[in-house]
Order: structure tokens, then sequence, then C-alpha cells
């Protein structure tokens, strides 16, 4: 990458820096590029609008990998991989607002919070929530990111 581009910088609006400037002009001008150094923010942004986890780049031999990651948590994948309905229903529910509580897992299938801890433990050991915050009353689930 050019002096002083991070990958941090590349993900927001930036100067671009073509490493061919005649290919790229060739390529503008066959509409295959739109705006100059706005690929890797389309790129995020539209796997925010589909819903899918944030794409991870990262730097290899003077160049970038970008790793794109399909959404693995729908309902259909969700039961396949064992789950019972309401470690469904709480997955969905987490993809929806960031994290549920045991409490709210509680709340949301009518179980006792012994149900609820034994289910949301089983979701951890699956990999598809950690568990974070304070332990105990403090603490919530939320998805695992792709690394």
């Amino acid at each position: 990458m050019p002096e002083g581009i991070t990958i941090d910088k590349l993900t927001k609006p930036h100067s671009s820096f073509p490493r061919n400037p005649i290919l790229a002009e060739a390529c503008f001008r066959g509409g295959f590029i739109d705006a100059w150094g706005s690929g890797l923010m389309k790129i995020m942004d539209s796997c925010k609008i589909a819903g899918l986890p944030t794409p991870v780049i990262e730097e290899d031999c003077d160049g970038l990998i970008v790793r794109l990651f399909k959404d693995n948590l729908l309902e259909e994948q969700l039961v396949k991989l064992g789950l019972n309905r309401r470690q469904v229903k709480a997955v969905l529910y987490v993809k929806e607002k960031g994290k549920i509580t045991n409490k709210e897992y509680q709340e949301l299938n009518l179980v006792t919070k012994p149900t609820a801890t034994r289910d949301l433990s089983e979701l951890v050991s699956f990999n598809i929530v950690e568990q974070s915050g304070n332990f105990g009353a403090g603490s919530y689930f939320q998805l695992i990111t792709p690394k």
C-alpha cells in the first residue's frame, strides 16, 4: 500500500493512489470504477445493507485480502446445527438487537433461569455467541465476529 495509507484509512473516505494509473483510468472510463477510493467502503456498506458480517481486511504481500463472510445464522442453518427452537429464536433476536441477557432470554422464551443459562451456555459452546460484560447480573451475550 502507498506510504501513509492504513487499512483503517481505507474504510473511510480517502484519496485514491492507483498502482497503475493507466489501467485505473481505462477501468474508470470503461465504467468499472465509478469513484476513486470508494471500493472498500462500498464493500463494507453492501455487507451491512445485506445484514452480513463485517468483512475482515488484511494487508498481505504488499496487497490486500478482503475476507467476506456469508450469513450462516439463518433459521434453517441454525436448526441444522442442532439448536432448539428457543436458541434459534434467541440468535435471531441477537442478530436484530445486538445482544441478549439471561433475563431477556427467559422473557423471550418463557423459561426458567436455569433453562436460559443452560441454553445460552450451549450457544457459547457452539461458538455462535460469546458472553461479555460483568459475569452475573451485568453479563450479556453477543454474536461472535468472524476472524
